[in-house]
């Protein structure tokens, strides 16, 4: 499924334009984004946790020449399903 998938299917649950799906799927991402810009973390009960992490700096290899190279330390997002998630995924649903 893309975004033109599910623009498509909250308009048809929610008896909204595309239009008005669309423009609310883009505050729902802008909002998650800016909350974890900020440190945030950003709870959806039942689906999950959008958090953040900070990955160390480390050395990594060159894969086609093996040459050793730095990789510089980041700021991660990350996401842990919730538990009617995770139920809904092992009942197949």
């Amino acid at each position: 499924m893309n975004k033109g998938d599910l623009v498509e299917k909250i308009a048809g649950n929610a008896g909204l334009s595309k239009v008005q799906a669309g423009t609310a799927l883009n505050s729902l991402v802008d909002g998650i984004t800016n909350s974890l810009r900020k440190g945030d973390r950003v709870t959806l009960v039942g689906f999950g946790t959008f958090s953040t992490s900070q990955r160390k700096a480390r050395t990594g290899r060159n894969p086609q020449t093996g040459a050793p190279l730095k990789i510089a330390a980041k700021k991660v997002a990350k996401f842990s399903p919730g538990a009617e998630l995770k139920a809904a995924l092992r009942r197949g649903k």
